[in-house]
């Protein structure tokens, strides 16, 4: 069978696109969301916590109906996946300078994002407005934080989202080869964000904020996903920040990026060069990433 493209780590194969062009000819009343919805039926295409991937699917037949493998029938409302047309809620918050050590500001209390929508919208404008590569959503499994001192002032926030397909010195620091990235991916996650905001000036909150949020970030990974993470990453655009909070919160220089982005496939979009920082979630975390590896030590 022929491949025609790779979408979301599948190969779509010439096979796929004639499934998908009888299911649009036996059913011209369907849209483009009950196609979505038939196709993973079909396929059994689901993520890691047993749902069903809707929104990758319908990307991937965008994709084929822009090149004219598919003709899918009209959207029935405007794409609102453009970052750049996106509207955040017009949110007030204290922004009084806060310059006290941080004795006085512990316990900080940390809040999950994705259980109440208040606290998304105040987290997506926090970003827009605060952070130098703003709000553009979060890839794949997500988790974010917000952050308040014992004075329930807002003070920061971070986010989490699906891990980077393909870095080489990441993958060489676990000992990853193709076959077994691609099946244990999931086990990872990549803190897109992090944004102690402006008015807080407090020297070593940084690195607590991170120590303190990656000692919770498996259990609610667990909570919300019903399966455990091994390993967080980030990148640090050097030209901006110099990674001393991660540095001192423990985290692990791996090397660098090579100045590409996750949708750079045809290697023609230049981006900043980043550093590569690590932080295992549990002692054994190369094993349980190679547990290949893992077994033929045992034997």
């Amino acid at each position: 069978m022929e491949i025609l493209m790779t979408s979301h780590r599948r190969s779509v194969t010439s096979a796929d696109v004639d499934l998908i062009r009888r299911l649009l000819n036996g059913h011209p009343d369907w849209n483009r969301t009950r196609l979505s919805q038939e196709l993973c039926f079909i396929r059994d295409w689901r993520t890691n916590s047993g749902n069903y991937k809707d929104m990758a699917c319908r990307t991937l037949l965008l994709k084929l109906h822009r090149c004219g493998h598919i003709q899918l029938p009209p959207s029935q409302r405007p794409a609102n996946n453009d970052y750049r047309l996106w509207k955040f809620a017009d949110l007030s918050y204290d922004c009084d300078p806060i310059t006290a050590s941080l004795a006085t500001l512990i316990p900080l209390v940390i809040f999950p994002v994705h259980e109440h929508r208040e606290h998304q919208q105040l987290i997506k404008c926090l970003l827009h407005r605060h952070h130098y590569l703003g709000y553009r959503g979060t890839p794949g499994e997500s988790m974010g934080y917000l952050v308040y001192d014992r004075h329930h002032r807002i003070i920061g926030c971070l986010t989490f989202g699906a891990a980077a397909w393909k870095i080489a010195p990441r993958d060489k620091f676990i000992g990853w080869l193709p076959t077994t990235r691609e099946q244990n991916l999931c086990y990872l996650t990549n803190n897109l964000r992090f944004l102690i905001l402006p008015w807080v000036q407090i020297r070593n909150l940084a690195s607590h904020i991170l120590s303190r949020v990656v000692k919770r970030l498996n259990n609610d990974w667990i909570a919300h996903y019903q399966h455990p993470l091994y390993l967080v990453e980030t990148f640090v655009d050097t030209s901006q920040f110099d990674g001393a909070s991660y540095k001192a919160a423990n985290w692990i220089r791996t090397g660098q990026t090579k100045g590409r982005t996750r949708q750079d496939r045809h290697r023609t979009l230049k981006v900043p060069i980043k550093d590569i920082y690590l932080y295992p979630l549990h002692k054994f975390f190369k094993e349980k990433l190679n547990p290949q590896v893992s077994r033929l030590k045992k034997t």
